[in-house]
């Protein structure tokens, strides 16, 4: 007796285990490539079910209808232009222009030049840029277009007559 009851549990285990494993063939998702593996079946159906769902959009249901609403992603398009206070809270830096005083060889002759700049012009922010190195620019204001910048560009033409507007980086918040 004591060997039925060992023959039947070794039955019962050997009968339990086979059958659950199988071998599994998918595709790679990145490259393509068939990819083997042993699993359950169970669990093979209930990852391609997550992969079905996760490669379809989101179901959002409306009302009281067991129908599914397919969700589309939602693109804003502003029907008219963006203000500059709409813009700065979006980018807090843009492009936009600065004045360029001059272009120098040294660091000296720049802060030379920027010091010259603010007794004349007290009211505009000046900056040196030294990122073409040998060479320092002088920089100053910021404004959103070259056209806001025309007019402080004409008073600071009178003084440094190779004053031009370039585009360059600002702070929205500083600009005019």
């Amino acid at each position: 007796m004591k060997h039925f009851f060992k023959i039947i549990a070794v039955f019962c285990v050997l009968a339990s285990t086979s059958g659950a494993a199988q071998q599994i063939i998918k595709n790679d998702t990145l490259n393509g490539t068939a990819l083997t593996m042993v699993m359950d079946g169970k669990v093979s159906d209930l990852l391609s079910d997550i992969e079905d769902k996760c490669a379809t959009p989101k179901n959002t249901y409306a009302g009281n209808n067991d129908e599914p609403r397919i969700s589309a992603p939602k693109i804003s398009v502003p029907e008219r232009e963006l203000t500059n206070a709409e813009i700065c809270r979006r980018n807090p830096r843009i492009m936009g222009y600065k004045i360029q005083v001059a272009v120098v060889k040294s660091n000296a002759q720049a802060r030379e030049i920027g010091l010259n700049f603010r007794r004349k012009f007290p009211n505009m922010k000046v900056e040196i840029d030294a990122s073409l190195r040998p060479n320092y620019k002088v920089l100053a204001g910021s404004y959103f277009t070259k056209q806001s910048a025309g007019a402080d560009l004409s008073r600071v033409k009178s003084s440094f007559g190779s004053a031009v507007a370039v585009q360059y980086r600002v702070f929205c918040v500083e600009a005019k």
